[in-house]
């Protein structure tokens, strides 16, 4: 199957559901004001200047919408095909664009998908509330559809969204307290970037094929063998941005050059196989790098030699591949619609080899 178009194909798609209930333009009319209708005034002014344009910014930037494109296809492999599937697909994509204009401001970036980053266009003040109203909307769906779906499932979706939005946190915690300094990331273990991994970016992966099963009346077994499929789907994918910010020049341009992991400190699965391997001078080296935070290309350069010395790429390269390969062995029994089931297992290998 050609996953490339697939996600071509779904992201209009995606893109047309997430306006229904953000629009570009909030009216009288808007989905937002029939389930919180406004006491005093329809003042929508404000609301389009600080929220509706900021979100839509980010959203027209682009993107793989590969987030919803899992939702639909785990729906689709447990035969459940509905128009509703793709309006609650939204939830995890637009949660997560908020957390991206959120950390262009805790890193202190400069560009996001080849533009400025929202808090450099709007400021810091609207760029932190939109993000934050990006955690929030796309609940929406859940609201004004919820005769569709039974209590339980309402409970179950709720719940799933909480715990994930918890891990999204400690996540974020982790990996700033690491790159800024304020906890000793010297040491880190593979496990520790896994975890921080697992938190931050296998959350919403996990978010969304959780509430796709829950949806498609999974029950708790493969919900959560789903959830575990999609957050190694997830840390894979960090892996190979953490790859491509390296040796990508296409990716890496969208992000202000290759390297940007480096200026940032970053201390990525590269990094820690890195410090483990290398003889103590290109450790002293690199640790040195990182703590600069520099945007000097040499020294960006100077840091991937080292790590492209000891063989990091090809290692994290092989561990994706194993966690990936792992966790689809633990689902493939489970799932009866081979067609569907090809799909979804096509997609997590696309996602591995991407190279942008």
């Amino acid at each position: 199957m050609d996953i490339e178009k697939y996600l071509a194909d779904t992201a209009p798609k995606v893109d047309g559901a997430i306006e229904k209930y953000i629009p570009r333009k909030f009216d009288k009319g808007a989905l937002l004001f029939k389930v919180n209708q406004p006491l005093y005034s329809y003042n929508v002014e404000p609301l389009n200047k600080a929220i509706a344009d900021p979100i839509w910014d980010m959203l027209d930037r682009g993107g793989k919408r590969w987030r919803p494109a899992l939702f639909l296809i785990i729906c689709e492999t447990l035969g459940k095909i509905s128009d509703y599937c793709l309006d609650f697909s939204i939830i995890p994509e637009v949660i997560h664009n908020g957390t991206l204009v959120i950390d262009d401001i805790e890193d202190s970036s400069e560009i996001r998908r080849g533009k400025p980053c929202s808090y450099k266009l709007y400021g810091n003040d609207i760029a932190i509330n939109a993000g934050n109203a990006m955690y929030y909307l796309p609940l929406l769906p859940l609201m004004v559809n919820k005769d569709k779906l039974s209590l339980e499932i309402q409970c179950a979706i709720y719940e799933i969204y909480a715990q994930e939005m918890i891990n999204l946190s400690m996540g974020q915690a982790m990996d700033i307290a690491w790159h800024k300094g304020i906890a000793n990331a010297d040491v880190l273990s593979v496990q520790d970037y896994l975890q921080m991994c697992a938190y931050k970016t296998g959350t919403l992966a996990r978010m969304s094929a959780k509430m796709a099963a829950v949806i498609a009346g999974a029950d708790r077994e493969l919900v959560e063998k789903f959830g575990r499929l999609a957050e190694c789907i997830g840390v894979v994918f960090q892996m190979q941005d953490d790859i491509l910010d390296l040796i990508g020049e296409e990716f890496a341009k969208s992000k202000g050059g290759v390297g940007g992991d480096i200026s940032e400190g970053k201390r990525s699965l590269l990094v820690i196989y890195t410090l483990q391997k290398a003889n103590a001078s290109d450790k002293e080296r690199l640790l040195e790098i990182l703590g600069m935070h520099t945007f000097d290309q040499k020294l960006r350069d100077e840091a991937i030699a080292i790590i492209k010395k000891y063989g990091a790429i090809e290692h994290v390269k092989a561990l994706a591949e194993k966690m990936v390969v792992d966790s689809w062995t633990d689902v493939d029994v489970l799932l009866p619609m081979p067609e569907a089931k090809e799909k979804l297992k096509a997609f997590a290998e696309f996602l591995i080899r991407r190279n942008k």
